[in-house]
This record gives structure tokens, C-alpha cells and sequence, in this order.
């Protein structure tokens, strides 16, 4: 009789722990986009608990790196460089912020400048809800801030300075990979094993989807319904840079976007849209935007020689190219 109530009680144990074995889904706008976080947990409560430990991840890093708050870390660093009297002369910084001006700087020396955090000294005067750009004089008095060679950081010391006046810097192309890296890296440390982080067009799956990958698509660009390709993801980071997101259309009938490249001021004209595989967030979206500046050649040229990266390119003509890596399992 004993036996057969302690079998009962165990059954029971089992049964109320797989019913309250779910998907926890969340999401919210943050850091001017849609955020969303899908985790499986063998326990709801906490599985709640975490996804709103993410959505306040996600807060943080806005409210420290937003350009367009005037109280985040990132402003301050820029009013600051810019005064007169703090040219070549450094700030102190903190670890994080010390880690993401590292981070941006080690794109700029890899890609020549085509990932180049002071395109902000031009790009910032671009409105894009008002569909407005910089003239052309203002945009070329602006170009030689752009150069992330005159962002210095010392990171023994965790201290930055600029060497030009006008240099304004936006960790835009860096900074919402490196927030779904440290959503999953949370959700990690509290032993979740299946889960999907993703802020705009930066994503990062952990695991699989208990039995099954991951089915990430790749938006349609220029205003195309559905998706323009699918892809199967375990266990790592997509990110998509588009000229769809933010763009207006000028007196000219040219598409203004949001996708500078350092060397002009002005929105690139080659490509549509660039998504990148690979291990980290952090990496991903740094890559997305540089491959959108070089172009489909040189971009593919790059993510060729980086391992653990691939590649899927759209021209604005609506030709696809992919790395070689995904080129291969496409044959």
C-alpha cells in the first residue's frame, strides 16, 4: 500500500512539474524597436521572472547608450569630448562602455573605416520622419569628423578622448547585438537551454526549439510582404541591416536611409538589405552594417575570410548572394 501511494505521489510530482513546463513569450518597444524574448522553463513563475529580467536588460542599455537621451552614459561622453577645453584630453569611462568603444574600434581597423562610429558627426543631422538631410556644404564642412581614428581609447586605463571638435559617436551598429548577447547570456546563467532573444534586426537563439531549429526569416526588402528567405538556426546570432527601416525619399527620387558610409556622408546606394550569421550579437550587427558599406563584393570578400560567419546579400536590384559557407549547402 505504501509503494503503491509513494508511485502515486511521484506521478504527480511529474505531472505538475511538465504542466507547469512552458514557453514564456514577452515583448516591448526599447531602444526604438520591438524587443521580444521567447524562453522555455520547467517552471512558469521563473520563467516569467526571467523574461522580465531581460526586458529590463534591454532597458538599461538603452537608458545608458541612447543617443537620443540626453541623460545616457553615451551623451554625456559626447557633450563632454566636445567641449573645447577636452580635446585630446581623456574621460574617464566604465567597463562596459570601455568594452563596446573597443569592440567598434577593432571593426573600424578591420574593415578600413566602413564600420566607423563617428559617421554620427554627419548622420545626426539627418531626420528621417521629417525627410531631411544635411546640405551638401554642411555634410562636407562635417566629413573630416568622420574617422574612427580620432576616437583614442585607453583601455588599461578605461578613459576615451576625440581629436576633432565636431565628432559625435553612435554605438547604433554595435549596441543591439551586444544587448541580445547579454539577454541570453542571463538566461544562460539561470540554466535555460532553449530560447530566442531578438531587438529589431538583431536576433540569438539558445539551443534549439526543444526538438526542432530555430526558423528565422529574412524580411522582404523595400516593402515586400513576408520573407524573402527562411533560414534554420541552433544555437547562435542573425543580424539584417536594411535600407527599409528608416529612410525617406527626396525632391530627387533618391532613397535616403539610414546606412551611412563614413567615406561620403551619405546613405549607400548598392545594396538593400545584409544579414549575418555567426556565434555573437556583438559581432553580427557590427558585421551587418559593414558589409551594407563595402557592397556585395568586398562585404562577401570579408565574411569569407572571418571564420564562423556567413553571409545572405540583397541588392537593391533583388539579386541574393551568399557566402560561401551557406553558397555550399545551397548547391
Amino acid at each position: 500500500m505504501r509503494l503503491l501511494v509513494f508511485v502515486w505521489a511521484l506521478a504527480a510530482l511529474v505531472l505538475s512539474t511538465v504542466a507547469h513546463a512552458e514557453w514564456v513569450h514577452r515583448q516591448a518597444d526599447i531602444m526604438g524597436t520591438r524587443v521580444s524574448v521567447s524562453l522555455w522553463h520547467t517552471d512558469q513563475a521563473r520563467g516569467e521572472a526571467l523574461a522580465a529580467q531581460v526586458m529590463q536588460e534591454m532597458k538599461r542599455i538603452d537608458n545608458t547608450y541612447s543617443p537620443y537621451r540626453e541623460t545616457s552614459e553615451l551623451s554625456r561622453l559626447n557633450r563632454e569630448a566636445a567641449k573645447p577645453q577636452a580635446v585630446n584630453k581623456p574621460i574617464a569611462i566604465d567597463a562596459e562602455m570601455t568594452r563596446l568603444l573597443d569592440k567598434s574600434l577593432f571593426y573600424g581597423r578591420l574593415t578600413d573605416g566602413a564600420f566607423d562610429i563617428t559617421f554620427a558627426s554627419v548622420g545626426r543631422y539627418y531626420d528621417y520622419r521629417a525627410g531631411k538631410a544635411p546640405s551638401d556644404s554642411q555634410a562636407q564642412q562635417l566629413a573630416e569628423a568622420i574617422d574612427y581614428r580620432h576616437v583614442v581609447l585607453d583601455k588599461t586605463e578605461q578613459s576615451v578622448y576625440y581629436q576633432h571638435p565636431a565628432v559625435y559617436i553612435d554605438l547604433g551598429g554595435i549596441a543591439k547585438g551586444y544587448a541580445v548577447d547579454r539577454a541570453i547570456e542571463l538566461l544562460e546563467n539561470d540554466g535555460v537551454q532553449h530560447a530566442s532573444v531578438s531587438a529589431g534586426g538583431d536576433s540569438r537563439v539558445l539551443g534549439d526549439r526543444r526538438g526542432r531549429p530555430w526558423m528565422v526569416g529574412i524580411k522582404k526588402p523595400r516593402g515586400g510582404e513576408g520573407v524573402a528567405i527562411t533560414l534554420p538556426l541552433t544555437d547562435t546570432a542573425i543580424s539584417t541591416s536594411g535600407d527599409y527601416e528608416r529612410y525617406f525619399i527626396n525632391e530627387d527620387g533618391d532613397w535616403v536611409h539610414h546606412i551611412i558610409n563614413p567615406q561620403t556622408g551619405k546613405s549607400t546606394a548598392e545594396l538593400a538589405s545584409v544579414t549575418i550569421i555567426g556565434p555573437r550579437g556583438f559581432d553580427t550587427d557590427a558585421l551587418s552594417t559593414s558589409v551594407f558599406v563595402l557592397g556585395a563584393d568586398e562585404g562577401l570578400a570579408l565574411i569569407n575570410r572571418l571564420s564562423g560567419f556567413d553571409a545572405v546579400i540583397i541588392t537593391r536590384k533583388g539579386k541574393v548572394h551568399y557566402s560561401d559557407g551557406l553558397a555550399a549547402g545551397e548547391q
